[in-house]
């Protein structure tokens, strides 16, 4: 059985990767090309080249973990050893450096690979986790539940208070040079949080699970295995296209509020006498709806199954994101009600995602003999990665299809395209996403019949050793 104290443990890890990587797709483009002076068309490259390079990465460091042996398990040391170079190189992806245009190009281009790369490092293990801290599908169920629900208070967090500290540290002064000092301060005290997060999930987490082969399978079969697993290529598809709905919406969120809405015009609005910014308060307003959706993730799938859950959620989510384009700038609150109600459907998919995952790793187990949790789950990173890669390229490059310039008055054709970045295009993720996983083939019934038949073979193994 695990326990209270395991699963907020688990929960942590999430809670820290989740800080900054929401801070990435809220912040990151309009950081560049608003703070630190690239154009949009090659952010948007820039995202694509190093995050299609990252996802590939991503799968060298599950079989590294798989490899790993150490008195803390296979994953856990990845936590320990990666948390404070990921604050590190988070900070430093939010500093602007005094470079020339060229200079600040390759500077980007460089911190925001390690930052991805580093950020494999440590949540392709921790991801992994889940496959290994207990062989029970409804544990794995409620870790999901758990990761998640920490994962989005972590983005809530974030995204509530980041502008807030940007506008702390750089005296709400709109110079540049002091909201390029405020915007690096506000990511060290993300990150700072960030690092004790991942030390507490280090601590908090046991490793449990053991495979029913002794020994390390050789790496070719590993691959060999892994595109032979129908199911984890079907899942693959399914979390890109999510993330293409995911990061289109949440990378045009504050180009939505800051040239549709024009919140600059709108009056102030304070909580406990902090003032917040209404694209963050959308922001949040999202990942405290994304909660919800985890929450209700667990009940409605144990009762109607996982890939009914993940189907019906995404067709709301399509419908609901048409609708959303026919908002005006002045119709705030049912701006702010489809926001809800969009985040709830996107929040309930994510825990649903993970543990089919680690079912396609049992499944792959039984199928083959070898357990290569690692190697399985990061294609969950990969895919999480593609899937922003493709989204904020597509924006990036849209945003210069359809004219914008950075701090100026847009025409109306931009206005249009920031529109549909935020109700159109979502709309297409989430029907590609529905496409792949009406295909998934693992359900409840057929999981507990390969669990059955994984302790069976555990129990022999033990018998004759």
């Amino acid at each position: 059985m695990i326990t209270y104290k395991e699963k907020i443990g688990y929960g942590l890890g999430d809670m820290a990767s989740s800080m900054f990587w929401k801070l990435f797709g809220a912040y990151l483009m309009i950081f560049y090309a608003d703070i630190f002076g690239l154009s949009a068309a090659v952010v948007g490259t820039m995202f694509l080249i190093t995050r299609v390079w990252d996802s590939f990465f991503d799968p060298i460091v599950g079989i590294i973990a798989d490899r790993t042996n150490s008195r803390w398990g296979k994953f856990r040391p990845y936590l320990l050893y990666f948390a404070l170079p990921f604050g590190i190189i988070g900070v430093l992806t939010f500093f602007t450096p005094d470079f020339s245009i060229t200079g600040k190009t390759v500077y980007a281009y460089i911190t925001y690979s390690l930052m991805m790369m580093i950020y494999s490092a440590i949540n392709v293990p921790y991801a992994s986790l889940l496959g290994v801290i207990s062989p029970n599908p409804q544990d794995r169920n409620t870790l999901s539940t758990y990761r998640m629900t920490f994962a989005y208070i972590g983005s809530f967090i974030a995204l509530l208070f980041f502008m807030p500290l940007v506008n702390y540290f750089s005296d709400n002064n709109r110079c540049l040079q002091n909201q390029q000092y405020g915007w690096m301060m506000a990511a060290i005290v993300i990150a700072l949080i960030c690092v004790f997060l991942f030390l507490g999930c280090f601590s908090f987490t046991r490793e449990r699970v053991k495979p029913i082969k002794e020994g390390q399978n050789l790496l070719k079969n590993d691959i060999k295995d892994l595109f032979h697993n129908r199911p984890w290529w079907i899942l693959l598809g399914a979390g890109i296209s999510a993330l293409i709905f995911n990061s289109i919406r949440d990378g045009a969120t504050v180009y939505y509020f800051k040239y549709f809405i024009v919140e600059n015009i709108q009056s102030e609005i304070s909580i406990l006498g902090v003032p917040f910014v209404l694209s963050g308060l959308y922001l949040a307003l999202g990942q405290a709806a994304n909660i919800i959706g985890v929450i209700a993730a667990a009940p409605i799938s144990n009762k109607f199954g996982k890939k009914n859950t993940y189907t019906g959620a995404m067709v709301i989510a399509t419908i609901l994101s048409i609708i959303f384009y026919f908002f005006d700038k002045d119709q705030l609150a049912l701006i702010f009600i489809f926001q809800i109600l969009i985040s709830i459907c996107a929040g309930s998919i994510f825990p649903l995602l993970w543990s089919m995952y680690a079912d396609c790793t049992d499944y792959s187990e039984l199928q083959t003999g070898n357990r290569a949790t690692g190697l399985i789950f990061s294609s969950s990173s990969m895919s999480q990665k593609l899937g922003w890669a493709i989204g904020t390229a597509i924006t990036g490059w849209l945003l210069a299809f359809f004219g914008f310039e950075a701090n100026a008055i847009q025409n109306s054709e931009t206005i249009e395209g920031i529109k549909m970045f935020m109700s159109i295009f979502p709309a297409i993720g989430t029907i590609l996403s529905v496409i792949f996983i009406l295909m998934y083939p693992l359900s409840e019934t057929r999981m507990k019949s390969v669990v059955q038949q994984l302790n069976k073979q555990r129990q022999c193994n033990i018998k004759n050793s």
